[in-house]
């Protein structure tokens, strides 16, 4: 192995005693790919099994947490207890590598799909219209009421123990990419006057009140060391959206919680900067310095080679989330171990698709995704 990518597979240990036996993290990923019935599929359970030998923590993709919360097609589900056992057969293929698993927990909010939510009804913070996306069609939601607040609140927490029961070694809350924890924290999307809106106070109170449930659900329900992340987006493009400064103090407030890391999802870890930069500081340089090892800091976003991760790392981040990497090059960590990173690939050949056990849902969405990703004949 050359001796310049020894930090990634150093062994990282978190707070609560969980020890990773190397640094790099699958990112939790939607594949497409589960059964009508919003079970795991067994085309789910081939593309893990096919990716977790390597990594040093699997977070699996992510799951909705009510009916009206799911937004993606063919996204598993985790809301009632019929699902513990396929939140169990996926936990049993995300651990069959060795390492700790993860399950990512959300609420669609204001990009659940209309077309597979109950009554076509998509709620939110506020009913204020959404962009459409490659995923989701543009939509006005509706208002959550209190009640329905204290009601999703619930259903993380009911959604948490369905994990520990299902076998899982922790949970993470997807509060990024414009779902409903953004949504009641962003100050574009959320118009509340009532106590869940307005202030940057107000704003965090239901994020927070999240962390919070499900952390008294791990306190009275797991039985052995459980992890609780909690994943992030810095910004958001729009005139008057959400902000560096805001998302610094929501960091301070995950960090009060005791939270076990937080994760920034970027378009480019080592690229991005934010949407008001005044430097040439990236959010992942901005980001590590405000967190100043407070906690445990994860990071997604193109890292593609050993030297992508390795740079990440040197630039002071403890944990490298990487996903399309694993896609392409399912057995990335152990090219990297065997002095093979040579043989890491940046696109995907057609003709050796079947060998990268990529389920067919997820396969036709590669196909259409333009960007994402570079094809080969």
């Amino acid at each position: 192995m050359n001796e310049k990518y020894n930090n990634l597979i150093e062994s990282f240990t978190f707070k609560n005693g969980i020890t990773l036996k190397n640094r790099v993290v699958m990112s939790p990923m939607t594949t497409w790919s589960s059964n009508d019935d919003y079970t795991i599929s067994d085309e789910e359970v081939k593309y893990y099994k096919r990716r977790v030998n390597g990594v040093g923590l699997v977070i699996t993709g992510c799951t909705h947490v009510q009916p009206n919360g799911i937004g993606f097609t063919h996204e598993f589900a985790a809301y009632d207890d019929k699902f513990i056992p396929s939140l169990r057969k996926l936990a049993d293929v995300a651990k069959s590598g060795g390492a700790p698993a993860v399950l990512q927990v959300f609420h669609a909010g204001n990009k659940a799909l209309p077309s597979l939510t109950p009554g076509g009804e998509v709620v939110s913070s506020s009913a204020v219209e959404t962009e459409a996306s490659a995923f989701a069609p543009s939509v006005l939601p509706r208002e959550l009421s209190h009640d329905e607040i204290l009601e999703v609140i619930h259903a993380f927490g009911e959604t948490t123990r369905r994990a520990i029961e299902a076998g899982y070694d922790g949970v993470e809350i997807h509060g990024a990419h414009g779902f409903l924890l953004q949504n009641f924290f962003s100050p574009f999307y959320n118009r509340r006057k009532d106590e869940w809106g307005g202030s940057l106070e107000n704003r965090l109170r239901f994020p927070l009140a999240v962390v919070q449930e499900m952390k008294d659900v791990i306190k009275k329900h797991a039985t052995k060391p459980f992890i609780l992340g909690y994943r992030i987006s810095p910004d958001e493009h729009e005139e008057g959206g959400l902000r560096m400064k805001d998302t610094y103090e929501l960091i301070n407030r995950l960090i009060k919680k005791e939270v076990d890391y937080v994760h920034a999802s970027l378009a480019s870890a080592l690229s991005s900067k934010p949407i008001d930069s005044q430097d040439d500081k990236t959010y992942l340089e901005l980001i590590v310095e405000h967190v100043n090892g407070r906690v445990p800091l994860m990071a997604a976003g193109s890292l593609l080679t050993p030297d992508d991760v390795a740079t990440a790392f040197e630039k002071g981040l403890p944990l490298a989330a990487i996903g399309h990497a694993l896609i392409m090059n399912p057995d990335w960590i152990e090219k990297v171990q065997n002095g093979k990173e040579d043989e890491i690939t940046k696109t995907i050949k057609k003709s050796k698709v079947s060998e990268l056990e990529l389920p067919e849902k997820l396969w036709t969405v590669i196909q259409a995704s333009g960007p994402w990703f570079n094809i080969e004949e």
